[in-house]
């Protein structure tokens, strides 16, 4: 089924039921189904057809979610930018899918004006506008909202491309991942059966719409006739913690920067969110120790770990109950995909033994924009000829249950003294050491060891020394994984998926 269809039959079936709270802007089904139909014409008279590529760039807003469903309505392809995004990145993105269309917000217009420069694909710009001054060339959100809805001829069917959605970069130049209708699909549906959600069911959205963990959360939400509170980002967590209380917040999905600010507040107590059924984490593993610390503070609350990486959207989810028997698993499989270890030479390893994990379903990517190159390296052959399977660049072991253990990406690990180190392994130590906030562990070339291990870390405990954090490492990890060196920070650069970043972690700090 194409996403937007979803939409049209959860609106037919709810109409009146509130789909979205956006600040103090409330809409219906019927609502998003209506303001998305206009939209959609209003795009589709300015020339924006079948196929066609445009950009979302704005803050996570109630205009955001009616710009995508009125994009996939024209049978159009929308890509989700960051609202961070700088112009020149932004020029590249433009450039390098062909853009049609930008539609954006206030300030916004000017780094999306700037970004398209000379660009001979980008004809049209719809800025919403609140207190700005229009700018030349661009066209009135508002005012696009108020033509007359007539349909939209798109001919449109659910293997077509729906959405193009950049990576953050982190070893180069962004790719753009493409998903088809029946991807997103396929992984929505998949999401919300372990999760189990229900139409009774209210999720909190603070994470970027630009984020495929935070714009999936508006998918799940209309597949399931639930309601989305969204809001702008964590920044100021016990306004949040309010808007949760007085929403009556049952699913609430987080990332681990999240999670450690949860967890470095004093004036919270275990059942202060009563309402709260499920919380959700990815991006990165949480440490043991902060999961534990939340199941303290949520003690009736179903946490569930995630893996999962942006070609594919989800992976794998732990079942809560088995939080307790699996320490450090990020689970098995989620519903209809298959996972499975490989070595070098796409064999399947032994469990317990440490290889690639390789994915297959019906969520895995279509592959990256223009660059075959890219794709050839991340989707293989898979175990029937006429398929592809996508190998994903993380290590991984498998117990004899099935279950899946993190170890690192391929191209994080540290060799050092002849041993191989997964960075993941010294940072779940380093985040079990009392007064550590975050950490994040390198490799730094050494004549003698070919590589150190350095620790970065940002402290919630000022006293705490280089030398008692390498004595708790020593403590408890074998004398070839303990750090050499310690680097303190007062943060860490992070992704703009919210992940701390290795790579900018270890570029070298301006004094």
């Amino acid at each position: 089924m194409r996403i937007e269809d979803v939409l049209r039959q959860t609106a037919k079936r709810l109409g009146s039921k509130t789909v979205l709270i956006a600040g103090d802007k409330r809409l219906s089904y019927a609502e998003l189904d209506s303001l998305s139909d206009r939209l959609a014409a209003s795009l589709w008279s300015q020339g924006i057809m079948r196929g066609d590529r445009v950009l979302v760039f704005m803050n996570n807003c109630w205009e955001a979610t009616v710009a995508i469903y009125a994009i996939l309505k024209t049978g159009a392809v929308f890509s989700p930018i960051n609202a961070s995004t700088k112009p020149d990145k932004l020029a590249y993105i433009i450039e390098n899918c062909r853009a049609r269309a930008i539609i954006t917000q206030d300030k916004l217009t000017l780094i999306a004006v700037e970004a398209i420069g000379s660009s001979t694909t980008c004809e049209l710009i719809v800025a919403k506008r609140d207190n700005e001054p229009a700018q030349p060339g661009t066209h009135s959100f508002t005012h696009m909202l108020q033509v007359e809805t007539h349909p939209v001829p798109h001919g449109g069917i659910d293997v077509d491309l729906a959405m193009l959605i950049y990576t953050s970069g982190s070893t180069g130049r962004p790719k753009g991942v493409m998903m088809n209708h029946r991807n997103i699909e396929a992984a929505a549906t998949s999401i919300t059966t372990y999760v189990q959600n229900l139409e009774d069911d209210i999720i909190l959205n603070v994470l970027p719409l630009a984020f495929d963990y935070g714009l999936y959360q508006l998918f799940m939400t209309v597949r399931s006739g639930a309601t989305l509170v969204l809001e702008a980002s964590f920044g100021f967590p016990q306004a949040i913690f309010d808007v949760m209380r007085r929403e009556h917040v049952t699913g609430f999905p987080l990332v681990p920067t999240m999670a450690a600010l949860i967890l470095q507040m004093r004036d919270i107590e275990p059942g202060f969110l009563p309402n709260l059924r499920y919380i959700t984490n990815t991006a990165a593993a949480l440490p043991p120790a902060h999961i534990a610390r939340l199941r303290e503070l949520f003690p009736e609350v179903r946490l569930y770990s995630m893996y999962g990486l942006t070609e594919c959207k989800r992976c794998t989810y732990l079942p809560p109950e088995q939080l307790d028997f699996r320490p450090g698993s990020v689970g098995i499989a989620i519903p209809n995909t298959e996972a499975f270890v490989v070595d070098d030479e796409g064999r399947t390893v032994e469990p317990g033994n440490v290889g690639e994990l390789v994915i297959r379903g019906p969520h895995v990517m279509q592959g990256y924009w223009e660059n075959d190159e890219a794709t050839a390296q991340m989707l293989r052959s898979g175990p029937n000829p006429w398929e592809r399977v996508l190998y994903t660049g993380d290590l991984f072991s498998m117990d004899r249950d099935g279950y899946l253990y993190f170890v690192g990406r391929k191209d994080d690990i540290i060799k050092t003294r002849g041993e191989k180190v997964a960075p993941k392994e010294v940072e779940a130590v380093l985040h079990s050491c009392p007064g550590i906030a975050e950490a994040v562990v390198i490799g730094v070339d050494d004549p003698v060891l070919g590589q150190s291990i350095r620790a970065i870390v940002v402290l919630s405990d000022l006293n705490l020394t280089d030398r008692e954090i390498i004595r708790h490492c020593a403590r408890n990890l074998e004398d070839f994984m303990v750090p050499k060196s310690v680097e303190f920070r007062v943060s860490l650069p992070k992704t703009d998926t919210g992940k701390v970043s290795r790579r900018l972690a270890a570029e070298p700090q301006e004094n």
